[in-house]
C-alpha cells in the first residue's frame, strides 16, 4: 500500500511541474501575441499611410488623352 501511494505521489509530483511548465509557456505566448498585435498595429498604420501616400501620387498624375 505505501508503495502504491509513494508512486502516485510521484505522478502527482509530476504533474504538477508539467502544469507549472505550461503555464509559464502559456504566460510566454499571451507576452508574444500581445507583442505581435501591437507590431501588427504598427505595420497595418505604415499601409494605411504608404496606400494614402500613393493615392495622393495617382491624384497628381496627368491625365493621358485617349488616341
Amino acid at each position: 500500500m505505501m508503495s502504491s501511494l509513494d508512486s502516485f505521489e510521484r505522478k502527482i509530483d509530476q504533474l504538477l511541474a508539467i502544469m507549472q511548465g505550461l503555464r509559464a509557456e502559456n504566460e510566454t505566448l499571451r507576452q508574444r501575441v500581445t507583442s505581435l498585435e501591437a507590431e501588427k498595429s504598427v505595420l497595418n498604420n505604415k499601409i494605411i499611410a504608404a496606400c494614402e501616400r500613393l493615392a495622393a501620387l495617382r491624384d497628381q498624375l496627368p491625365e493621358i488623352p485617349e488616341p
